[in-house]
């Protein structure tokens, strides 16, 4: 008999220790492990990460078998791991109704439970009593299935069960917009039950979902039917979530050290390695002690100061448990996991040495880790005054499993008896690995023979969707309903995953499903209900935003492969050319480059080998899986013909599909744009103030008969579309007009007809009108609202101040967000479609330049269509009016291209070119940047020119009226004049809450050293700082409330500046510099002084006008901020005598 080794001697040293501290535990019938000795119920997470050490135990007696029994022990160890996986899978598969539940409602009553009892996989406390909604447990659970999995351990024992993962995938997959209670059950840190979404959720969900795809649930046993299919779409939603939250864990911690689970092992999630080590250093700077790390700032978890009767904080009590957090060793395991995967050995050692030295010694010198240290109740003050000097005691579990089984597992890898490939056999460690560059793949598809003709006299060589066969091409709907049947299962009343709209990486595969190959168009083609399809501009621009986000985001092998069909829409009005945008689009993929993107073109037979292509096994003949679903079945004829684009027509849109919206006139607005400080006139009923003459007959009534000849004798398309409007709300959408004697012509017919018109002659104003009274459902306006939330962007509608404005901060069904958005608009319509339309292109820029938004943590959506018609009356020397007027008659690109100015703060002008030949299509608007004043002809080159069409109704007079615009514009002498632009600049911002970076952190600062702000009455008081940490996004929101309150941007702009100039105050070695500082009166006391100054110059009245709704001089509001004249000067000196009383007298001496 061979004698046993030095390392065999060492391992069955760990083996014990393993036994001592986990196994014994472990329940014989269920597999689960309880909390500890006085908490018996087993919970999903501590019980995945206690078994850990087991199956790197049993990896290495595999590994390292000396003799035969070493390979038992390796066969016992791996079945003690998959009877606890399997024990869980137990617990949540007798809760599958709940994962049916969740996948449409993502509600915390529909979560499954995140504890169960050990000794029979039972649920233990009822949905309402306690945090269980914890997504990233279950995708701990997941993450180690797979990894587990591919190590060669059989886990998953029947098709059932693959169908159950496959809608845990489904469960899990929404994390980056659904808020939680996180790893530490508690949700906010005030304890009092409120979920928020959890960086180390959406991480561990991405790792999950990664980890899952196209993985054989069976193993190396396996077949099609027990393959998980992930979809990109939904990992790359979490990742670009998780890299906007990152370094911060949560809109209440500002950061969390189990943010270390998600950035290396297990997770590896991150790909940016920067925000990797920027993570890790700010849990490091923020949160490590003596003894470990705490979990976040101001944690009261088993602190002298919690009070254990209650489960909640109040607000104001949290700032008691700073500096003296409890400190967890746990965060050390991972940091010596994260040093062994990344093999930076010092701090392997330095971690193994620092918890060598806190590990506490049990019976028999057995080296136990406890869950915390905490400091000693009669040593608190002394903590206080100098944080990390007290000696504290362990308390909590001993050994806290969970850290026991990394300690164990770290130890096993550090010191060789395992590989860090072993416990990661999927390779997510190397995540931030640089990735090859992509070039995407654009096939070019011409809808009919005649359209291809059209093409090759361009130059532009293509096929028709006819002759790829036997390639099938077909929309991305298509692709929706197929996914749908994904995962059913009658039998657990399972019904697969529910209808959502295909994301540009799930349409740019090619997928082959029952051995013919399907490629489905982007998702921006399918756009037949929204009008956005019908701008051409607009089509390449979403096509250009699809290319640079593939660019960006693709990570699977083979190229991405978009196929870009052209069909009759995209001609001119003749039908004989192409649209001149999109032959532009066209070339320049050819050339090879757009959008940011690399590009290749060619056929689609060409692009067979060297696409990313997909097998859809679920749609193999199986016990329940048919070729197609019943969805499927319906279209599958019509796309035999080649002419799908016309089969999914707008007009034959469900009811339940409309956008319940009552539209004004557009040339009749209820209230004025450029001035939001007067109260609207609008009522809540639809009046439309139309200047058209009411027939009306004998006794008062309005006589229709006689408005419906009237509908027949005007050619103005303006009053058909007022007049059947009219008929629309008094008379109902189905009431005959019988205007046409062969057949009926009720109103809704008529105006999806006007609508056809005014659609083909692109008068945008007419088609946002028509499309609101149709109830036209705005394309993914429920995603676009979900998407920008889910950045941790607060939304408001409607204008200032409120209750009139009103904020959206959770995602909403689509119905009850349209309805909110017609509330704040006060039954305007113009407003309410043009709310709509701007959250759709707010959500695009925040997907493909989320850099456009820093420091922005609430987008007021009313006020931007507010600045936008301000900009619009200022370029173009025009009425409020008439601005209005143009705002709605800008096309789709046109106003996607004024809303990114905006967000940039780029100058542009507005230029117009009169056609006077065609009474349809009057003035045209020309929206461009401004290069710098006398451009060079090579800088001039560089401008580039957005020429957007703004089509006007007939007879709207463009010319500038008289006093129609602020007075300051009158006197400008030159076209190149920079006067008005600080003004425009400080609207821009205020009307785009940006503040100057670190500026809350400056306010909480200010805060401490007063009893708190007051802005226009609302004050924000200093107790916030006892609840909330500098650069938690929660104080930001705080502070912005307050400040949002104040109506006009400009004015509000200023109130930043002046508390900007107390931060600096705050900066100064003094205790207070007040009690409440009213900082509208720094403000009035500046500009009284700015005032003084300027008349002793010599400057009259008219110079100094005053904004009549703030009283702040106008020329206060275009001063820069530098400068003798700038307003920093005048508020500094305002700040220093408001505080005087409080400073020090030499330091007013100075001032």
């Amino acid at each position: 008999m061979r004698s046993r080794s030095n390392s065999g001697v060492r391992l069955d040293g760990y083996a014990r220790l393993v036994h001592q501290t986990i196994l014994c535990h472990q329940n014989p019938v269920t597999g689960l492990l309880p909390a500890s000795y006085d908490q018996k119920d087993a919970w999903v997470r501590d019980n995945v990460y206690s078994i850990l050490a087991v199956w790197g135990l049993g990896l290495a007696y595999r590994k390292n078998a000396d003799r035969d029994e070493d390979k038992a022990k390796a066969y016992e160890l791996e079945q003690s791991v998959v009877k606890l996986m399997r024990g869980l899978l137990h617990c949540m598969i007798r809760q599958v109704d709940k994962v049916e539940s969740f996948k449409y409602s993502q509600s915390t009553k529909d979560s499954l439970h995140a504890k169960y009892n050990t000794k029979t996989c039972a649920t233990v406390v009822g949905d309402d009593q306690w945090g269980h909604l914890q997504l990233d447990a279950t995708s701990v659970y997941l993450l180690f299935l797979a990894q587990m999995t591919a190590s060669g351990l059989h886990i998953i024992h029947s098709l059932d069960e693959v169908n159950f993962i496959q809608n845990l995938v489904f469960y899990i997959e929404a994390a980056y917009k659904t808020a939680d209670f996180g790893i530490w059950e508690r949700g906010d840190k005030t304890n009092q039950g409120i979920s928020e979404l959890n960086a180390s959720s959406v991480g561990m969900a991405k790792a999950a979902l990664e980890a899952l795809d196209e993985l054989d649930l069976f193993g190396v046993k396996g077949g099609p039917q027990s393959v998980i299919h992930v979809l990109p779409d939904e990992v790359q939603h979490c990742q670009s979530i998780l890299n906007s939250l990152l370094p911060r864990a949560s809109t209440s911690k500002e950061v969390d050290a189990s943010l270390l689970s998600v950035i290396s092992f297990p997770a590896f999630a991150v790909e940016d390695s920067q925000l990797v080590e920027l993570t890790k250093q700010e849990i490091i700077t923020k949160l490590q002690g003596r003894y470990g790390c705490c979990r976040f700032l101001r944690d009261g978890y088993k602190t002298p100061k919690e009070d254990p009767n209650r489960l909640y904080y109040e607000p104001a009590e949290l700032k008691l448990f700073e500096n003296i957090e409890c400190e967890w060793p746990l965060f050390w395991t991972y940091f010596i996991l994260d040093g062994v995967f990344s093999g930076n050995t010092e701090q392997v050692q330095e971690y193994r040495e620092a918890l060598e030295a806190v590990l506490i010694k049990g019976k028999n010198g057995v080296p136990l880790l406890p869950e915390l240290y905490s400091v000693p109740p009669d040593r608190v003050d002394e903590e206080y005054q100098n944080p990390h000097t007290v000696d504290r005691v362990p308390m909590g579990k001993l050994p806290h499993m969970w850290g026991q089984s990394l300690y164990i597992l770290g130890s096993l890898i550090a010191e060789g008896f395992l590989a860090p490939g072993e416990v990661d056999p999927l390779n997510r460690r190397f995540s931030t690995v640089p990735k090859p560059d992509v070039v995407v793949q654009v096939s070019i598809l011409a809808e009919t023979e005649e359209i291809k003709a059209i093409l090759k006299d361009k130059g532009i060589d293509v096929e028709t969707i006819a002759e790829v066969y036997p390639i099938r091409v077909q929309p991305a709907r298509i692709l929706s309903h197929i996914y749908s049947s994904l995962g059913c299962n009658s039998r657990m009343k399972l019904s697969g995953r529910p209808y959502r709209l295909m994301g540009v990486l799930g349409t740019s595969k090619l997928y082959d499903i029952r051995k013919t190959i399907f490629t489905f168009t982007p998702q921006f083609v399918d756009q037949q209900h929204f009008y956005l399809a019908l701008d051409n501009k607009m089509i390449v621009e979403m096509l250009r935003t699809d290319l640079s986000y593939l660019c960006s985001r693709w990570r699977m092998t083979g190229q991405p492969t978009i196929t870009f069909p052209i069909s009759h829409t995209m001609l001119d009005e003749d039908g004989t050319s192409l649209n001149s945008s999109i032959l532009a689009a066209l070339r320049k993929m050819q050339d090879g480059y757009f959008g940011g993107a690399r590009i290749q073109t060619g056929k689609l037979s060409e692009f067979l080998t060297t696409s990313c292509c997909t097998h859809l096994s679920f749609m193999d003949l199986g016990p329940e899986a048919k070729l197609y679903g019943e969805d499927y079945e319906d279209n599958s004829d019509e796309l035999e013909s080649g002419n799908w684009m016309e089969s999914y027509d707008s007009t034959s849109n469900d009811v339940h599909m409309y956008l319940p919206t009552k539209l004004f006139q557009p040339s009749r607005p209820s209230f004025n744009l450029l001035d939001s400080t007067e109260p609207s006139q609008g009522n809540q009923v639809p009046s439309v103030r139309v200047e058209i003459h009411i027939p009306r007959d004998q006794s008062g009534e309005v006589d229709f008969k006689a408005l419906v000849s009237q509908l027949k004798e005007t050619s103005s398309l303006q009053e058909q579309a007022d007049v059947l409007y009219m008929l629309y709300t008094m008379k109902g959408p189905d009431w005959d007009t019988e205007l046409y004697k062969e057949r009926s012509a009720t109103v809704r017919e008529l105006l999806t007809e006007l609508y056809g018109k005014v659609g083909e002659i692109r008068h945008w104003g007419l088609i946002r009108y028509i499309s609101g009274i149709l109830r036209k459902k705005v394309e993914a306006l429920d995603e676009a609202c979900t998407d920008l939330l889910s950045y941790q962007k607060h939304l408001t509608v409607g204008l200032p101040p409120e209750p009139r404005e009103k904020t959206i901060s959770a995602p909403l069904p689509y119905e009850t967000l349209t309805q909110l958005i017609d509330e704040a608009s006060e039954g305007d319509m113009s407003i309410s479609i043009l709310t709509q339309e701007i959250m759709v292109y707010l959500a695009m820029y925040m997907r493909t330049q989320p850099g456009l938004f820093a420091e922005m943590f609430r987008l007021r959506i009313g006020l931007i269509i507010q600045v936008m018609a301000t900009e619009l009356a200022q370029s173009l020397r025009c009425s409020a009016e008439e601005a209005r007027e143009g705002l709605m008659n800008l096309s789709p690109s046109a106003m996607k291209n004024l809303l990114h100015h905006i967000l940039s703060g780029k100058e542009f002008g507005v230029e117009r070119s009169v056609r006077p030949t065609d009474t349809n299509l009057s003035p045209a608007i020309s929206i461009h940047e401004i290069g710098a004043v006398g451009a060079t002809k090579t800088e001039r080159t560089g401008i580039m020119q957005l020429k957007s069409e703004m089509k006007q109704s007939p007879g709207i007079c463009m010319a500038p009226s008289s006093g129609s615009f602020p007075r300051i514009h009158g006197q400008q002498t030159s076209r190149d004049s920079r006067q008005g632009q600080w003004q425009r600049r400080r609207r821009l911002d205020g009307a785009l809450n940006r503040v100057p970076v670190g500026f809350y952190q400056k306010v909480w600062k200010v805060l401490q050293k007063c009893h708190g702000l007051s802005v226009e009455g609302f004050v924000l008081p200093s107790s916030t700082t006892k609840e909330m940490t500098p650069g938690e996004i929660k104080f930001s929101v705080h502070v912005e409330s307050v400040l949002n309150r104040v109506p006009q941007p400009e004015y509000r702009q200023l109130l930043v500046e002046a508390i900007l100039v107390l931060t600096m105050l705050a900066d100064i070695e003094i205790h207070s510099i007040g009690s409440i500082i009213a900082v509208e009166k720094i403000v009035h006391i500046a500009n009284d002084l700015f005032l003084q100054e300027q008349k002793t110059l010599g400057a009259d009245d008219t110079m100094l006008a005053k904004d009549p709704a703030s009283g702040i001089c106008t020329l206060l509001y275009d001063s820069a901020p530098s400068g003798r004249f700038g307003t920093m000067t005048y508020l500094s000196k305002a700040a220093a005598t408001y505080v005087q009383e409080f400073l020090p007298h030499s330091i007013c001496a100075m001032q």
